[in-house]
């Protein structure tokens, strides 16, 4: 099966020479412009902005842009990809007899490119066949449970908020082998997280001589934001200021998750300086709590300034009795 290739530097518009802090950079610029909140044409945006996330995904993971990378110099040149032999990669699982069942997935919010390389839809361990039994074990009556198989499922962190549903489309072969098509609506319910599992019953591998097909598990990835950064149920976001107001001090609008809040920033406030907000962040579908809002001071400098503004600040150097190299 061959899939269309992505080139993921082309989506962020960036070099491929990019350092980790370019590619965070170029991936924030594109992301703010294309979020679905500000985005002019919303349906547009959230299509562009699941694409900026899965380059993100990939370029700002070593591992995975040392793979991505590997695939050869002239990559960029390549019309469809295709899954080198023996792939445990999604949409393709191997029962290690030489017989292949392809998956096609469609609401998952990755690419089939993503996924045949980074996606891992491979049997869920833990579950597996029946009694956690090989693909060759068979009870007396020789029915077998087909195989449990995992994917992954992009969820955005408006989406944990509420909770929401969504329609996933499914072609995977039947009892017989020839393919079926299934379109189910999974729950994603309010404070999920990265890397918990929704289940999907009886859409996994079929079972062979009358016995149960194996389960779905939609393993959750959270959508990266370009204003904040996941930690549990917290959330942190970089607040830019300028050199005037951590020295005067100043009151500043915050956007979250819940809307827009005010800060007072005290005078003399320094750069990398947290300040919590409570109750700003996602919820914790453990306790049914709300995590919290963490604020980082990050001093942003001009880098142009006018003939006026230099002079003021060269008066400002000269009046100034503060030395940070004593």
């Amino acid at each position: 099966m061959s899939v269309k290739f992505r080139d993921y530097y082309e989506v962020l518009g960036a070099d491929r020479n990019a350092s980790p802090g370019e590619i965070k950079k170029a991936y924030r610029n594109l992301a703010r412009k294309y979020h679905p909140d500000v985005a002019e044409d919303k349906k547009e945006g959230e299509e562009k902005f699941k694409e900026l996330n899965e380059a993100y995904e990939v370029l700002s993971d070593p591992e995975k842009r040392k793979k991505y990378d590997a695939l050869g110099q002239n990559w960029e040149h390549m019309g469809d990809f295709t899954p080198p032999p023996g792939s445990s990669g999604a949409g393709y699982h191997d029962f290690g007899d030489g017989q292949g069942y392809e998956f096609h997935f469609e609401g998952t919010g990755f690419s089939d490119f993503f996924e045949n390389l980074f996606g891992g839809r491979t049997p869920h361990s833990g579950y597996g066949n029946f009694r956690g039994a090989g693909p060759s074990a068979a009870r007396q009556d020789n029915k077998m449970r087909g195989s449990d198989i995992e994917a992954d499922l992009l969820v955005t962190l408006e989406e944990t908020m509420t909770g929401s549903e969504r329609t996933l489309s499914l072609q995977k072969p039947g009892a017989s082998g020839a393919p079926e098509q299934h379109t189910v609506t999974i729950r994603i319910p309010k404070g999920i997280t990265e890397g918990q599992l929704i289940r999907c019953a009886g859409l996994g591998q079929p079972g062979f001589d009358g016995g149960d097909s194996g389960d779905l598990f939609l393993r959750v990835r959270l959508e990266r934001h370009p204003d904040f950064r996941v930690q549990g149920s917290d959330l942190y976001h970089d607040l830019p200021l300028p050199p005037w107001e951590a020295v005067l001090g100043a009151t500043v609008p915050i956007k979250t998750l819940h809307g827009v809040v005010r800060i007072k920033i005290p005078a003399g406030t320094e750069s990398g300086t947290e300040f919590r907000i409570r109750g700003r962040g996602l919820p914790n579908g453990d306790n049914n709590q709300i995590g919290d809002l963490y604020a980082v001071v990050e001093i942003v400098v001009p880098t142009e300034i006018s003939a006026d503004e230099e002079k003021a600040w060269k008066t400002l150097q000269e009046a100034s009795t503060f030395n940070v190299r004593p």
